[in-house]
């Protein structure tokens, strides 16, 4: 491991902790209680979701830019 540089382990299951995991609900709910017929429509239908979700940054910053969550700092 590099000086500076420290590995903070996370429990099993602390979605508080994991901000992406407050965005599983907007991928799958094009998905949820549907019948998806192929993998493939699968992928097309979530792919289709990420890209609609990538325009909306105001959304995503909302749900993953918790108060207590470091912020980007500019090395000098």
């Amino acid at each position: 491991m590099p000086d500076g540089i420290t590995l903070v382990y996370l429990p099993p299951y602390s979605p508080e902790l994991q901000p992406a995991e407050t965005l599983w609900r907007l991928v799958d709910e094009p998905i949820v209680n549907k019948l998806v017929p192929t993998i493939d429509d699968l992928v097309n239908t979530i792919g289709a979701r990420c890209c609609d979700l990538a325009e909306r940054q105001t959304e995503i910053s909302s749900r993953t830019n918790f108060a207590w969550w470091p912020k980007n700092h500019t090395p000098s």
